[in-house]
């Protein structure tokens, strides 16, 4: 094994992926020496709390993508179906079958709906009638943006591809030189007022989303090391938007805000971590590569608090839901924490396999997915 294979925890051996396929498989191969996971102490219930429906979908191998929209979920499994769901109550909408398994989805404006397929499609839905589809070059794990009649698509090689939602002409593309090794996660594909907002490497970019050119872009990192692993500092989505302010991680190197109005970084703080962060206008949560959990003031990046009751965990990424910050972990379970001071609050089950991705809100209904295929709705109350 490498000395830069050797120097990384196990959590981060399992979320590479791009140019030496080599060096991913062999990090892959050394994941098998985490640390026991804690265990969950008795935990009495300090909010209100309950699941309100289920439904279900094929297995979800990996982070799809959960779009939340208009009152209703769109939600995907790994076998290419898609299913709309009513966020009430989660009565069925539509459904629809894609034809291939997929590696990304899902994205959505409320009516229209996107997801990518291994083979590179691009598949665009009409309340579940398939519209177009059309083939980027490259490998995507990012849900599709759709937004402003367009949906936009990130490969892993960073190339930015924008194409009509309506008939599927390709408008534009934006390519730019990358990194030789880039993260087997999402990344930060989002759009704030007019301008789309995308994550390449460790720089947030402001593009103009008619034409494909770049406004501002800040550095939300600084990439250290005597390698591409050690180098390693890719935005990980989805970020946390308070207004024009977009807070995320940067992979194992930081956690910061930046105002993308204007392009300006706000604040950057040195932390560890390879899942998305959460929270709102009060504090960003994270958890590093041994899940022990950060909060840092969001008007400032001060530390709030820490808890590592859920350390080795493998935990997902973090939602704010009103007053509670929400995450799931490997067995299931769901974790509400208090929001200012980092208490346990109240855990949730679901079907006994692992949480994926970061938990979504709609109005008062939260929605989790599990690698199963489960699809959990709460309501904290």
């Amino acid at each position: 094994m490498t000395r830069a294979a050797k120097a990384l925890p196990p959590a981060l051996r399992r979320v590479l992926a791009g140019a030496s396929l080599a060096l991913v498989g062999l990090l892959a191969a050394c994941g098998s020496d985490r640390p026991k996971p804690t265990p969950l102490e008795t935990l009495t219930p300090k909010i209100a709390g309950r699941q309100v429906w289920q439904a279900k979908v094929d297995g979800i191998p990996f982070p799809l993508g959960i779009a939340a929209r208009d009152g209703r979920f769109v939600a995907a499994g790994g076998d290419g179906s898609v299913v709309a769901l009513d966020a009430a109550t989660g009565r069925e909408l539509w459904r629809a079958q894609v034809g291939q398994r997929l590696s990304a989805g899902v994205g959505s404006d409320g009516r229209h709906a996107a997801v990518v397929t291994v083979g590179n499609d691009v598949v665009a839905l009409d309340a579940g009638r398939e519209l177009w589809r059309r083939r980027v070059p490259s490998r995507v794990v990012t849900p599709p943006l759709v937004a402003g009649e367009r949906v936009f698509v990130m490969g892993v090689d960073r190339a930015v591809h924008a194409f009509d939602v309506l008939d599927g002409r390709r408008l534009w593309v934006m390519q730019r030189p990358g990194d030789a090794l880039t993260l087997g996660q999402p990344g930060v594909l989002t759009a704030v007022g007019d301008t789309l907002v995308v994550g390449q490497g460790p720089r947030l970019t402001g593009v103009d989303p008619l034409r494909g050119s770049v406004r501002w872009e800040v550095a939300m990192a600084s990439p250290r090391g005597s390698n591409e692993v050690e180098r390693l500092a890719d935005l990980i989505g989805p970020p946390v938007r308070i207004g024009n302010v977009l807070c995320l991680r940067a992979f194992q190197t930081s956690v910061g805000c930046a105002d993308a109005a204007r392009g300006a970084l706000l604040w950057s703080r040195t932390a560890g971590g390879v899942q998305a962060v959460g929270g709102g206008d009060q504090v960003i949560v994270g958890a590093d590569a041994s899940d022990r959990i950060t909060a840092y003031r969001q008007s400032s990046g001060d530390l709030a608090w820490t808890n590592e009751q859920l350390r080795h965990r493998s935990l997902g990424g973090f939602v704010g839901a009103g007053r509670s910050l929400v995450v799931g972990d490997f067995e299931g379970q769901v974790h509400f924490l208090d929001r200012d001071t980092g208490q346990l609050t109240l855990r949730l089950p679901t079907d006994g396999s692992a949480v994926v991705g970061t938990p979504v809100v709609t109005g008062t209904t939260l929605l989790v997915a599990t690698r199963a295929g489960g699809l959990f709705a709460f309501r904290p109350e």
